[in-house]
């Protein structure tokens, strides 16, 4: 069986009158959308502080490294 068959959100059966249902499908939509933008701003910041933290690792190895050649 499709998994999405069985998630609530198609499963749903609409009651109430037709403009209700659409007005809800597209606070739904928009709802969907803003949580998947927001998923990839997280992954963008998550990329970039990793990127950040190598390069602060980088130069502490340097720096280690000088300060051992002149011990």
């Amino acid at each position: 069986m499709n998994a999405q068959l069985k998630d609530p959100m198609y499963t749903f059966k609409p009651e109430g009158p037709t403009q209700m249902l659409i007005y809800e499908n597209l606070a739904r939509s928009r709802t969907r959308e803003a949580e998947q933008v927001a998923h990839a701003h997280r992954l963008v910041r998550l990329l970039h502080t990793a990127k950040r933290w190598e390069r602060v690792a980088k130069w502490a190895t340097r720096r280690a490294d000088r300060a051992n050649a002149c011990l």
